[in-house]
């Protein structure tokens, strides 16, 4: 019972790096290179603590630093796992020099290069495959260093168990934690593929709009262009080449807006003024909510700079407008909202005067495959909720029925 308790222990030693990561950093972190740093000192730290906690059996000292060894390896690459291989000798010879040390450095020697040679193919591998992996490696270490004590220090009976028992934890350990790591990381990219694929479905509903949007101010700028021909209005040329350039200039940035849209999110956030990307979504759907007879009015003030990512932001905020839009098939007004509060933080409001929602609907909202619409499916405020929530903001739904619902989002103000 006290060798499974200390293996337990070991275990659990084993979660923290896991944790932290898919925790905090995922979220907070972007660059694929600061990622593997800071994957590279948890992994450290956790074959710290793995080694500081050992099971003691007579002169052996069992501990599982293997399994953060090999994942530091595997998903790190070379330079991590030479790192965390010196980690292991140096602070393995800060308990003397002994048959065991010799034996720590022989394996690492033995089976790293082993690592490192399928560590390429671990990266191209399936979820089952990368499991196959990393079970085998784990395997193989384990049975080099039992091989080596043997010879270096005898065989025997109870030895012998304990190390049996060594092995088969890593094992289970090592197929638990990697599977736990592969779903996690499938759960992550499925994430951002619906991300992209609502963002492709609110582009395609757009199309049509866009078209008008885009055909309205070249013909304005066609009509005076013809009138620069007319010799009776010589005195208005220069008026009208100002008016057909700033309108062309209009459809430049609607178009940029589009393409800005569609594009793939960069990763990296950046200060930005919430207000401006406000106004920039509602020159998007401007023309939308006047085929559906909503009109828009704004209250924004110019200090709402908050840290985001532009494009993911605009597409939270073009799928609540949108619902808002929606919500009054007899048509009504939208009143939009952004200032910055008493208590710091950057305040954001879509209202409309449309059809509003129960609580238990409120309740519901965010949550996959939950529409008010009829082929709607619910995938859209899903992704919104996900977005903002990504900015460290929340969103709270304020509705009545037949009386409208208020979407109030607050991010941290800069």
């Amino acid at each position: 019972m006290s060798i499974l308790k200390d293996f337990l222990l070991q275990m659990t030693l084993m979660v923290l790096p896991i944790f932290i990561y898919f925790t905090i950093i995922t979220e907070r972190v972007k660059s694929d290179r600061n990622k593997t740093i800071l994957m590279t000192v948890l992994w450290g730290i956790s074959i710290l603590l793995c080694m500081s906690f050992p099971l003691n059996f007579g002169e052996n000292r069992l501990d599982i630093r293997i399994i953060p060894l090999v994942f530091g390896a595997l998903y790190g690459g070379f330079w991590p796992g030479i790192l965390l291989s010196g980690l292991v000798i140096v602070y393995r010879l800060n308990f003397g020099i002994s048959a065991g040390f010799y034996n720590t450095v022989l394996v690492l020697l033995l089976t790293m290069p082993v690592i490192f040679f399928f560590q390429r193919l671990f990266i191209r591998s399936s979820k089952d495959k990368r499991v196959m992996i990393a079970v085998g490696l784990s395997s193989y270490y384990c049975l080099v260093g039992l091989t080596f004590l043997g010879v270096i220090r005898g065989f025997s009976l109870d030895t012998l168990k304990v190390q049996i028992i060594h092995l088969l934890f890593v094992v289970c350990v090592t197929w638990f934690f990697t599977m736990l790591n592969e779903t996690i990381r499938e759960i992550q990219q499925l994430r951002l593929e619906l991300q992209n694929a609502e963002k492709l479905r609110v582009i395609s509903e757009l199309t049509s709009v866009f078209a008008h949007e885009i055909r309205n101010p070249m013909q304005v700028t066609r009509g005076f262009l013809q009138l620069l021909d007319d010799p009776e209005f010589p005195e208005t040329k220069k008026q009208y080449i100002k008016i057909s350039i700033e309108e062309l200039d209009r459809a430049n940035d609607i178009i940029n807006d589009f393409l800005s849209l569609g594009k793939p999110a960069i990763n990296n956030n950046g200060k930005i003024n919430a207000a401006h990307q406000l106004e920039r979504v509602i020159n998007i759907l401007e023309n939308y909510a006047l085929n559906n007879n909503v009109r828009i009015k704004t209250d924004m003030t110019d200090e709402c700079w908050i840290f985001a990512n532009s494009q993911k932001l605009n597409q939270s905020l073009i799928n609540i407008l949108k619902n808002a839009v929606e919500a009054m098939p007899h048509g009504g007004t939208v009143w939009i909202t952004c200032s910055k509060t008493a208590d710091g933080q950057i305040k954001i409001s879509v209202k409309d005067e449309g059809i509003g929602m129960t609580k238990k609907q409120i309740d519901s909202l965010g949550s996959p495959f939950y529409s008010l619409k009829e082929k709607g499916t619910g995938l859209g405020m899903m992704v919104s909720f996900q977005i903002i929530h990504s900015f460290h903001g929340k969103i709270m739904v304020n509705s009545e029925r037949s009386k409208g619902t208020e979407f109030i989002i607050l991010l941290p103000a800069i």
